[in-house]
């Protein structure tokens, strides 16, 4: 089976758009570890005065961990899926979160502009075509010194980790998935993982992209090992750095 790209993974999450939640719901954690990566990005107080890109939003979960921690800030969430979005977009949200309906290749035609002070990217790298590529547009958008925070299936090279993520899709995951009609998006994503970088080598690949205080940190849980948060700065003299 070879990855799902581009229009045909979209198009993938649009049809399980309607599923999506009550799967992720039954992953112990999930939203948990959602506002914990959001936390770890150490921005200041409630967020007041701050712009955050929340980038490959979903359904909103991403979008809902950081109006969680950070309920004062300016959201911007944006999603290639135009049927994920719409299910995002239709839970109730309070004033500043804005949702857009755009590839993260193609930000700047949705009318996307910087500069934000935050990133925030979870579950989105492995699905993109040029994560190299991403990541500098996503430096762009960013202040000096601003924050990028990767929430990310990403296996730490152990044997051990990819045997539990395959124990869990296969036995699992892709089962329940197949039986919604959504198998072939589920398929991708065990591929997605196996076939992506260790977190050791992302975490290389963003200093490559010019940030640096790039931090690894592991999730708890069964995802330990499986899932990072990723946490870096935007090189360059930042002129307030909410540190």
């Amino acid at each position: 089976m070879t990855l799902l790209r581009d229009e045909d993974l979209a198009a993938a999450f649009d049809h399980a758009s309607r599923s999506y939640d009550t799967l992720v719901a039954a992953n112990p954690g999930y939203h948990a570890h959602l506002r914990r990566s959001v936390r770890r990005l150490g921005l200041p107080g409630h967020g007041a005065g701050l712009r955050l890109l929340d980038l490959g939003c979903g359904t909103g979960a991403s979008t809902a961990a950081l109006r969680s921690v950070l309920p004062a800030a300016e959201i911007t969430a944006v999603d290639a899926s135009a049927g994920m979005l719409a299910r995002a977009a239709a839970k109730p949200w309070a004033d500043g979160v804005t949702f857009v309906h755009a590839p993260v290749e193609r930000l700047a035609a949705a009318g996307v502009r910087g500069p934000f002070d935050a990133v925030f990217a979870a579950y989105l790298f492995r699905n993109v075509t040029d994560p190299d590529a991403v990541l500098s547009a996503v430096r762009g958008l960013l202040r000096p010194g601003g924050r990028l925070g990767v929430h990310e299936y990403a296996l730490s090279g152990r044997r051990l980790d990819r045997a539990v993520w395959t124990l869990v899709c296969r036995g699992i995951v892709q089962p329940a998935a197949t039986a919604l009609g959504d198998g072939p998006l589920y398929r991708h994503l065990w591929r997605s993982v196996v076939e992506f970088d260790t977190a050791e080598r992302f975490a290389r690949r963003i200093r490559g992209a010019g940030f640096d205080r790039v931090r690894t940190l592991p999730l708890p849980g069964w995802q330990t090992g499986i899932t990072h948060t990723f946490v870096a700065r935007r090189t360059g003299l930042a002129t307030e750095d909410p540190r």
